[in-house]
């Protein structure tokens, strides 16, 4: 019965569909199935089936459309850290405190955490101040770095794939003051003495992407004296040199507008332009030439209407591709979404696409953990019209601190609240534990009589990600039960 039920309904949308379209329609539909169930009927149709010129037309189609989307997924991380090192680079005036930018070449520090009022970076931690640095290795830079004396603080060293070089920091290679030369391709020379770790990058150019603990209710001037004391120096300068001269702007990278539906692609051949291409990655951009791609350059020209087809649906579906990777790519442990990748994304390019989007920056497991949560103990999604409460048996099994914070799903941004609170922590004065260890934290809109557990949640959608620096291998190795959140009204 669903049998007979299925045939007539495609019968119907087949007669449908041919006659809105016109009778040429139902041709080309009736020449497309022919060509399928030949091709399905043979146990080798390679060998079996004579090329034709419908064969040639639909095979164009398919192919381009095949190598359009894994060209974006592979290099979507790309274009976007192209795009976003130039936004990193163009440092307003004045520059906001919460600002990290700086010019090329130079260390920038946020010197105050941001609050609901600031806009510039969704989904950013209230726990640490950021520091950006993009630099282009024409030659090897040294980054000095202060003792801190066991305050956390990393510096993850990114190249043009969004690919993790290495991490600075207190967890890899301590709070020690430290001298680290950061090696650009190919480069042959002789490091002077003291340097105390060597990087080699990958691509020319590398994006130092920095964050130093912020302790609740310190003198942050103590945290702006240590910041100071990170310091970067082309190798030339750190040698002495005089009168150094240092790239200060990279190419313009072109703008096309959001009606071009071939943009992607032109964006991609521009950032293959811009970088070296890895040597696992050489047969794949080989691939590209079939889509125009080759030389730094999209020759749109080169290609016939039906590559050109199927390269415009790729642009639509390679983005899809690549945010399913969410769910493809991670795990569900009690409701939330773990990564475990971002160290070694292996040839998983769709999620480490995904990473370099709404997440750029996001670090290894071993560094730190960013469970995420849309949903509550029932499967449905969160909203502060309800109420909720996340019950923790004991603070969570990290080296460093954890951060549990809220975000609300319509901007990724905290929530306007007169408490000015958008965070639960390891440090929160106003988190009342219970006797054994245990604390309950408060989730809605309305304010609650007592205030001191409750995070404060808009009348809407929200999300939350729970932030553990350090954590330890029971969190990595999944055998920790991250919380319930349950609705509890």
């Amino acid at each position: 019965m669903k049998k007979i039920l299925y045939t007539a309904v495609i019968g119907v949308l087949l007669f449908t569909s041919c006659t809105k379209k016109s009778d040429t329609c139902c041709k080309s539909d009736k020449q497309e199935n022919k060509l399928s169930d030949l091709v399905a009927q043979q146990e080798d149709p390679i060998i079996s089936v004579a090329p034709s010129t419908e064969i040639g037309a639909k095979g164009d189609y398919i192919d381009a459309k095949a190598v359009g989307t894994l060209a974006y997924e592979w290099g979507y991380a790309m274009v976007r850290m192209e795009q976003a090192m130039r936004e990193y680079i163009d440092v307003p005036n004045p520059k906001p405190a919460t600002s990290y930018r700086a010019p090329l070449n130079e260390i920038g520090w946020a010197k105050r955490l941001p609050t609901a009022e600031d806009t510039d970076m969704p989904t950013a931690n209230n726990d640490t101040y950021y520091m950006s640095a993009v630099v282009d290795l024409t030659e090897p830079y040294i980054l000095e770095t202060p003792d801190t004396d066991g305050r956390y603080y990393v510096v993850n060293v990114f190249d043009m794939y969004h690919n993790l070089t290495e991490y600075i920091g207190k967890r890899n290679t301590g709070t020690k003051a430290q001298k680290v030369a950061l090696i650009p391709p190919g480069w042959q020379g002789r490091l002077p003495k003291g340097i105390s770790k060597k990087v080699e990058v990958k691509t020319q150019k590398t994006w130092l992407w920095g964050r130093i603990h912020v302790l609740e209710g310190e003198d942050v001037s103590k945290v702006h004296a240590l910041q100071d004391r990170f310091v970067l120096k082309s190798l030339s300068e750190y040698k002495g040199k005089k009168n150094v001269v240092k790239s200060t702007a990279l190419p313009t990278m072109p703008k096309y507008d959001v009606s071009d539906t071939l943009r992607f692609y032109r964006y991609l051949a521009f950032a293959i332009g811009q970088n070296q291409i890895l040597d696992d990655d050489k047969s794949l951009v080989g691939q590209l030439e079939r889509i125009g791609i080759k030389d730094g350059k999209f020759d749109e020209k080169s290609l016939n209407a039906n590559r050109i087809k199927g390269l415009k649906e790729a642009a639509v579906e390679g983005p899809l591709a690549i945010l399913a990777s969410m769910y493809s790519s991670s795990y569900v442990n009690n409701g939330w979404n773990v990564a475990l990748k971002l160290d070694n994304y292996g040839y998983d390019f769709s999620f480490r696409s995904l990473i370099a989007g709404p997440y750029l920056g996001g670090q290894g497991e071993k560094e730190a953990m960013y469970p995420i949560r849309f949903t509550d103990s029932d499967n449905k999604p969160v909203s502060g019209v309800n109420s909720y409460k996340i019950h923790f048996d004991k603070e969570p099994p990290v080296n460093s601190f954890w951060s549990l914070t809220l975000y609300d799903a319509t901007n990724k941004l905290f929530v306007d609240n007169e408490l000015n609170r958008y965070k639960f922590s390891s440090e929160s004065k106003a988190l009342k534990r219970n006797t054994d260890g245990s604390f309950d934290i408060l989730i809605q809109n309305e304010k609650p009589e007592n205030t001191d557990n409750w995070l404060p949640a808009p009348k809407g959608g929200f999300y939350l990600i729970l932030r553990m620096y350090e954590p330890h291998e029971e969190v990595i190795s999944l055998k920790y039960q991250f919380p319930q959140l349950v609705k509890v009204n």
